[in-house]
């Protein structure tokens, strides 16, 4: 697939650097020279210096024979702009734009192809609020992730001694909860992943990816560890984007405190948000965090645009008393340093925001992608289509698909009347019928198919073994 991408920073890059692995032909766009330079020494990329809005600028990058536009720049505008041009100037069949301004994602008929003709909109900053709603939510938690329109939903959580399956095999776990359908997709000790079987044996420190029924969460995590207490105060260090939304999005269930370090916003702030507490500061200010009690808050999100600001109040508050803490980090580096230490949970927005465009770029009808343990493995959700004759997955029992070895069917999703192909990937709705997968169930046409890869690598067989013959058509 030949892709361009608009804007070479923090998003722009893990975007390339995830889809140049996968054999794709890549060029990325920036005003940004030296930015450019950087991405060309280390990635198998071309790069194209100029305004990503410009169309000469689109021209050299070869937007006449392209097949998927990514813009992701700063500038909303340039984005929309630019999108606009490689549908109307050059064809581009696909089109994803990076929108960070609610005014523009409150009024949809702006992307319409009549306007600018954007296909696509992700909002990182929205993506990655709703990520740390539900970590707060699910507070044992590393990470979860919906799938089928929210019925199922993967959880990561670290075993601990005192969980009545630690220290037990996986075949226990129906007898432990009789009435819940569960499936553990992988376990990862250390960093050697482990493909479940009913014999193996969770052992402490083990961080363990299941998938359940959405109302079935709450009932396996208790399998796997102590619960912890439900979470009612949040402290959030840093009012830009995602702070602010995250504020927003917690302050009718939780207790909220917002640190904000500059005064004009932090007034803003205070007139925009209804129920939040707004405080005017310096998040690393050890004497503002104890008058706060932050030793009394259940999270603490550090969430400015500073780094190390959000690993030093992140690490304060910690010795201080917070019993969890949750840090936006930028710097790829930085977050495999810090993640699991003190730090209870460090998060790379590129990282969350990835699986958001690789659903775009993945062969076959990938309804949603999640980028897993910090980009080295995946969680796909499929939609098979075919026939036994012409499909490899449909008419055919779990166990004799001849998955690579790594990857796991989880679940399916099934709807329970029929509906024509191009109505399928959108109409999963709450009374389908939502299958542990095990190794005698059947995959049906248009069952929409969770698998785990403990490997980005597998992602390539998954496809193909999904791709339907020639002949169905």
């Amino acid at each position: 697939m030949k892709i361009i991408i608009l804007g070479a920073g923090q998003v722009g890059s893990t975007v390339a650097e995830s889809m140049v692995s996968e054999a794709n032909d890549i060029t990325i766009v920036d005003t940004d020279g030296d930015r450019l330079r950087q991405l060309a020494d280390h990635l198998d990329l071309r790069t194209v210096e100029g305004n990503a809005a410009h169309p000469s600028i689109l021209r050299a990058a070869g937007a006449e024979d392209a097949d998927l536009l990514v813009a992701v720049t700063q500038s909303d505008q340039a984005n929309l702009v630019a999108c606009k041009l490689a549908s109307t100037v050059f064809n581009i069949p696909t089109r994803i734009a990076r929108i960070r301004s609610a005014d523009y994602l409150g009024h949809p008929e702006v992307f319409s192809p009549g306007n600018f003709s954007v296909d696509v909109t992700i909002c990182p900053e929205q993506i990655m609020t709703d990520y740390i709603t539900r970590l707060i939510e699910f507070p044992e938690s590393l990470q979860v992730l919906d799938f089928a329109n929210g019925r199922l939903q993967m959880v990561a959580v670290r075993a601990f001694t005192g969980g009545p399956l630690v220290g037990r095999p996986l075949s226990e776990i129906r007898d432990h909860i009789p009435d819940v359908d569960s499936r553990v997709a992988a376990i990862f000790r250390g960093e050697a992943p482990l493909i479940p079987t009913g014999d193996t044996v969770i052992q402490h420190g083990d961080e363990v990816f299941f998938l359940a029924a959405r109302e079935h969460i709450r009932t396996v995590l208790r399998e796997l560890r102590r619960a912890d207490q439900p979470v009612r105060r949040v402290m959030i260090a840093g009012g830009g984007n995602i702070g602010s939304r995250l504020a927003a999005s917690l302050e009718s269930k939780y207790q909220v405190k917002l640190i904000e370090v500059h005064k004009r916003a932090a007034e803003r702030l205070s007139q925009e948000l209804d129920r939040t507490l707004v405080l005017c500061g310096d998040s690393t200010d050890e004497e503002l965090l104890s008058d706060e009690h932050v030793g009394e808050m259940d999270v603490f999100c550090a969430l400015t645009n500073d780094d190390e600001n959000n690993i030093m109040s992140s690490l304060l508050a910690k010795r201080m008393g917070a019993h969890r803490v949750i840090t936006l980090i930028n710097r790829a580096a930085y977050v495999d340093l810090v993640h699991g230490g003190q730090i209870d949970i460090a998060l790379s927005p590129a990282t969350v925001t990835i699986g958001s465009l690789l659903t775009h770029v993945r062969r076959g009808d990938c309804v949603a992608v999640h980028s897993l343990r910090r980009g080295a493995a995946e969680a796909l959700e499929i939609i098979a289509h075919g026939d036994p004759r012409s499909s490899k997955v449909v008419g055919r029992t779990v166990d004799s698909i001849g998955l690579p070895k790594g990857a796991t069917i989880a679940a399916i999703v099934r709807r329970r009347d029929a509906l024509p192909d191009d109505e399928i990937a959108c109409a999963i709705g709450m009374d389908d019928e939502v299958i542990i997968a095990h190794h005698d169930t059947v995959i049906q046409r248009n069952d929409h198919v969770i698998v785990f890869a403990v490997s980005k690598d597998l992602v390539p067989k998954i496809e193909k073994l999904f791709a339907v013959g020639v002949g169905f058509f």
